[in-house]
């Protein structure tokens, strides 16, 4: 499973960090922690145990900055 976090579209609501806190976070000054990488979208593959978690955080996203590829 593949995650794409569009860091464009992204505006650090951190509704994600509430659905899937194993896999996102919010720095000191809240914002994305993925903000700090130097691409407009962040990719990774998640493991299967982390699946329900991801999608929820994708339908979470107010801005559907999240794309889960199964």
């Amino acid at each position: 499973m593949r995650v794409e976090v569009d860091l464009r579209k992204c505006q650090d609501h951190g509704q994600c960090v509430y659905a899937a806190p194993g896999l996102f976070a919010l720095d000191e000054e809240g914002r994305l922690t993925l903000r700090t990488l130097a691409a407009d979208v962040w990719s990774a593959d998640i493991d299967e145990a982390s699946a329900d978690e991801l999608r929820e955080a994708a339908d979470v996203c107010p801005l559907q900055a999240i794309t889960v590829h199964e």
